[in-house]
């Protein structure tokens, strides 16, 4: 990651502006400053950068400190493509060995996550790999060293543990009224 790439990390406003419906226009576009994944898109650009070079501390200090401002993580180690963006941010969760394309979108509560430290071994790959063009709805869970391919969307609350091709659609089943419908 040369200084230019640090640079193109800029492009999460235009990226915002692109992508979020309730932005306008004129000095309304001043708000994308305010927004939780604009924040947290940044602060992680920063930190990978430094983690690249090799600083000791900073990196996951910038981390914690997105994740108290926004209330979302991203590991400085994690490799993350151009055109990045989350939308509202809040509760997600990004692990260290995730890889991103470009032109990814994530909604909040969305987790990158491994099985957890009785299964993952350490200096193996343990997060999910998600490919170009892939849009991750609210509350999915992609766990493991499980690949996205290209041009996905993955529903809300998903649990995705298995590879997924590209082109796909991934679904949740949708919630069932367990009373028959009948006020009580």
């Amino acid at each position: 990651m040369g200084f230019s790439d640090f640079l193109d990390a800029f492009d999460v406003f235009k990226v915002a502006y692109e992508k979020d419906p309730a932005l306008r226009g004129g000095i309304a576009f001043f708000e994308v400053a305010t927004y939780p994944g604009v924040q947290v898109i940044l602060l992680y650009r920063i930190s990978h950068f430094l983690h690249r070079l090799g600083v000791p501390f900073i990196p996951r200090f910038l981390s914690y400190f997105g994740r108290f401002l926004t209330g979302a993580e991203i590991h400085p180690a994690a490799k993350i493509g151009k055109r990045f963006f989350i939308d509202h941010a809040t509760g997600v969760v990004i692990g260290e060995t995730a890889e991103i394309g470009d032109d990814v979108m994530l909604f909040h509560q969305v987790t990158l996550g491994g099985y957890g430290w009785w299964r993952d071994k350490k200096g193996q790959k343990r997060h999910p790999t998600i490919g170009d063009s892939v849009v991750i709805g609210v509350g999915a869970s992609i766990l493991g060293p499980v690949t996205i391919k290209r041009n996905t969307k993955v529903g809300a609350h998903a649990l995705i543990i298995d590879d997924v091709p590209e082109n796909s659609k991934v679904v949740s089943h949708l919630g069932k009224v367990r009373n028959g419908g009948r006020r009580k």
